[in-house]
């Protein structure tokens, strides 16, 4: 097959198409990775779930920080306890 910016594959049996060789090694695919197929307007797209993932996580990358949202919970959690606790004590100090 001549090299080719788009080369054309054939549907075989059971809705089989091969992947040129060039195109894998280009795109790092390898046998057994898995691929996420997606048709929008009768084109049809094959996307490797590792590079969707990659992607995914590259849009979320903003959101990071060095702040565990765990721990803020706990803090807020326990600021808000001692808080409460501060107004049973006022209230009982008010109402003896």
């Amino acid at each position: 097959m001549a090299r080719s910016e788009h080369p054309t594959v054939t549907v075989g049996r059971q809705g089989r198409i091969v992947i040129p060789a060039a195109t894998r090694r280009r795109i790092g695919l390898e046998a057994g990775d898995r691929l996420t197929v997606s048709e929008e307007n009768g084109d049809l797209r094959l996307v490797p779930q590792a590079a969707a993932a990659a992607r995914a996580r590259g849009m979320l990358k903003h959101l990071a920080t060095d702040v565990s949202v765990v721990d803020e919970l706990i803090a807020e959690r326990r600021e808000e306890a001692r808080r409460e606790d501060d107004r049973d004590a006022a209230w009982r100090e008010a109402h003896p």
